[in-house]
C-alpha cells in the first residue's frame, strides 16, 4: 500500500532555513540547511536529506516545505555533500570513500541536533532521505548508524550496482556527464534548459536549486560549480558500491521510491532483486513506490510522494516494523 499523501501539509512559500557548518571527524567543515520542525525523538525521528551528484541540499526545498517549518510534522535538515555546494572539497586520497561521505552525513545528523553525539539506543533517532547517489551514500550511513537510524528512503537510486545497471565504467560514465555548450552559455541559457524539463514544476525554489549549481564567469558562461575532483572522486565511489551487501546490512525499514525505467524493467527488476536478499537474510522487503511517467529528480516532480514515504517511516513505531513489498 502506498502511503498516503493526505496527512502532508500544503508547502511553506515563505520558509527559509537557517545554514550551518559542523565539522566532521576528518576536519572538514560540512554545511547543512536546518529547516525547522518538531525536535526529533526515538518515536518521532527527525530526517537528514541528501543531494545527488553535482546537486545541492537546496533540491530538497519541495519536500522540506512540507514537512518542517510551523504547520510541519518533523524536523528537517539538508546538506551539502563535501566537494558540493558549501561544504569544504578536500583533495587527500580517500576523501571521497563511501565511508568517509557516509560519516559527513553521521555528523550532520549529531551536529544538526537530531542525535546526540553516540546516544544510546532507545535515544533520538533519524531517517535518512538519499536522491540517487545520495541514497549511496545515505545508505552507507545507514549502516553506520545502525539502531540511530529510524528507516531509509531511496529516492530514485541506491539499489544497482552502477557498472551492471549502467554498462559502462566510471570513466565513461564521467565522459557522459557533460553538459552541451548551449546549456552552459549562460545563466539564462542555463535556466531556460532547466526549467524545460517540466514547466509546471520550475518556481522559485527549481531556479534556486538550478543556481547552486553552477558559477557565472565574467565572460558570462557557468561552469559546474562541484569541483572537479570531487566529481571524479564520487564517480568513483559510486562506483565501488555493494547494494545487497550496504542494504542486508541495515536492518531497519527501507522504502524506495523509482522514476521511470526502461523497457525491460532493469531497474525495478535490479530492485526486487536486492528486496529479496534482505528477505532471504531474515529482514524485511523493500517497499517499492513506482513512478513510470516521472523523471530522475523525484522531490521536484512528486514532492507530495516523497514527503509522504518519509512520513511513513517517521510515524512507525520504535521497534521497527518489517517493510511490506
Amino acid at each position: 500500500m502506498e502511503p498516503s499523501t493526505a496527512a502532508v501539509p500544503a508547502p511553506d512559500p515563505g520558509l527559509e532555513p537557517d545554514g550551518f557548518v559542523v565539522v566532521a571527524e576528518s576536519g572538514d567543515r560540512i554545511h547543512f540547511l536546518d529547516w525547522g520542525g518538531a525536535a526529533g525523538t526515538a518515536a518521532e525521528p527527525g530526517v537528514v536529506a541528501i543531494h545527488g551528484l553535482s546537486q545541492t541540499a537546496w533540491i530538497w526545498a519541495p519536500v522540506a516545505r512540507r514537512l518542517a517549518g510551523p504547520e510541519g510534522v518533523l524536523r528537517f535538515v539538508t546538506m551539502d555533500l563535501r566537494g558540493h555546494g558549501l561544504s569544504d572539497a578536500p583533495t587527500d586520497d580517500g576523501a571521497y570513500d563511501l565511508t568517509v561521505l557516509a560519516a559527513d552525513v553521521v555528523a550532520v545528523a549529531e551536529g544538526s541536533g537530531l542525535l546526540g553525539q553516540d546516544s544510546p539506543a532507545g535515544g533520538p533517532r533519524a531517517v535518512l532521505a538519499g536522491h540517487g547517489f545520495g541514497a549511496i551514500v545515505a545508505a552507507t550511513a545507514a549502516v553506520q548508524l545502525g539502531e540511530r537510524c529510524a528507516g531509509l528512503v531511496l529516492v530514485d537510486g541506491g539499489w544497482e550496482a552502477l557498472e551492471a545497471s549502467t554498462g559502462v565504467d566510471a570513466d565513461e560514465f564521467l565522459r557522459g556527464l557533460d553538459e552541451p555548450p548551449e546549456v552552459m552559455r549562460s545563466m539564462s541559457a542555463y535556466l531556460a534548459d532547466r526549467a524545460g524539463f517540466d514547466p509546471g514544476t520550475w518556481d522559485s525554489d527549481q531556479e534556486r536549486a538550478a543556481r547552486a549549481t553552477v558559477v557565472e564567469t565574467h565572460a558570462g558562461r557557468v561552469v559546474p560549480a562541484t569541483r572537479p575532483h570531487a566529481l571524479e572522486a564520487c564517480v568513483r565511489a559510486m562506483f565501488t558500491y555493494d547494494p545487497v551487501a550496504t542494504l542486508t546490512a541495515f536492518k531497519g525499514t527501507i522504502t524506495a521510491l523509482s522514476a521511470a525505467d526502461d523497457e525491460t524493467a532493469s531497474r525495478a527488476k535490479a530492485l526486487a532483486a536486492v528486496s529479496t536478499a534482505r528477505v532471504a537474510a531474515g529482514l524485511g522487503a523493500i517497499l517499492h513506490l513506482p513512478f513510470r511517467h516521472d523523471g530522475h529528480n523525484l522531490m521536484r516532480y512528486r514532492p507530495s510522494e516523497v514527503a509522504a514515504a518519509i512520513t511513513s517511516i517517521e510515524v512507525g513505531p520504535v521497534t521497527d516494523p518489517r517493510a511490506h513489498g
